[in-house]
């Protein structure tokens, strides 16, 4: 094949050779779908029936968890199907769709993230200016320059991903359309415009990096300086989770994408793309959830609502 025209699809990898794996595979998937999707939809629901939790913390948390809900149904719906029909194949629409959809939504959450964590810094660090920085307006502003960054970074990566002459097949060592994976099949004399790609991602992904670094070093600081021991327990428990969620995806993702060549596993790959693709979407709701008492509290009379509906 000498260039993309001439591809007409793409083959994803199999989980499996036999029929009880790729079954084991689909049930398993399912679940973790499942989860993510009544996880997400539940702080969806919560924050948006609650008047209570109209505030930026909770805004960006409804954000987060639309952005997640979009990543995951992007990847695991058709890997599932794949699975269940026992074929590899994605066409090449589909697969341009798919990264395009997977960078939107992916970059979008990890703006947010770094929108977060300056929503932490304020409030942590400036709480009495937390009304002025952070008003409505300003939230908007910002959670639209999230997707706006995540949609306009994903248009492109997407063009200039497919624009790249193939020279390698159509099969790809990762059971979703991804760009390292895609990146492989090029010719050899596209090497600049892929390391034009990675670079471009990898600067911007520092970026957003060291200003949550610093936006952290911030807060930590100002925490060890509260003098209530019940003052910097609740500081600990609203920013760890945000860290957690941040190093999974950060160190999982740039690593997935800038590791060197002569690292090859498909192993490694697949659960590299697991942990940054399928894990976040799936635990950000119990992280968030666990360890907020006014969202726990919501979630408790949503569903006490619900089941006297029902009665």
């Amino acid at each position: 094949m000498s260039n993309g025209s001439s591809i007409t699809e793409f083959l994803l990898l199999a989980f499996a050779d036999t029929r009880e794996l790729q079954l084991l595979h689909f049930w398993l998937f399912l679940g973790i779908y499942l989860a993510a999707f009544l996880g997400n939809s539940l702080i969806i629901t919560a924050v948006a029936c609650d008047h209570c939790l109209y505030t930026p913390m909770y805004f960006f948390l409804l954000n987060l968890s639309l952005l997640d809900l979009g990543s995951i149904s992007t990847t695991v719906p058709k890997a599932m199907a794949n699975s269940l029909w026992d074929t590899r194949a994605i066409s090449y629409l589909g697969c341009a769709a798919q990264v395009f959809f997977f960078l939107f939504l992916m970059v979008g959450e990890y703006c947010l993230l770094t929108v977060m964590a300056y929503d932490r810094y304020v409030a942590i660090c400036k709480p009495l200016h937390y009304g002025t920085l952070l008003g409505s307006r300003a939230c908007v502003h910002m959670a639209a320059a999230a997707w706006g960054s995540g949609f306009l970074y994903a248009v492109l990566h997407t063009v200039n991903t497919f624009s790249i002459p193939t020279c390698q097949g159509n099969a790809l060592n990762q059971f979703f359309c991804e760009i390292p994976q895609i990146l492989k099949l090029s010719c050899s004399h596209s090497y600049l415009r892929k390391a034009g790609l990675l670079l471009f991602g990898f600067s911007l992904s520092s970026g957003c990096f060291v200003f949550i670094v610093l936006s952290y070093v911030q807060i930590f600081r100002a925490v060890l300086r509260i003098p209530s021991k019940h003052g910097r327990h609740k500081a600990f428990s609203m920013c760890l989770p945000h860290m957690a969620v941040v190093s999974l995806v950060l160190i999982t993702a740039m690593f997935a994408y800038l590791k060197p060549p002569s690292i090859f596993s498909s192993a490694l790959d697949l659960v590299l793309a697991v942990l940054y693709s399928v894990v976040p979407p799936a635990v950000n709701p119990l992280i968030y959830s666990m360890r907020n008492k006014e969202l726990k509290d919501t979630l408790k009379k949503l569903i006490q609502l619900f089941f006297c509906q029902q009665q």
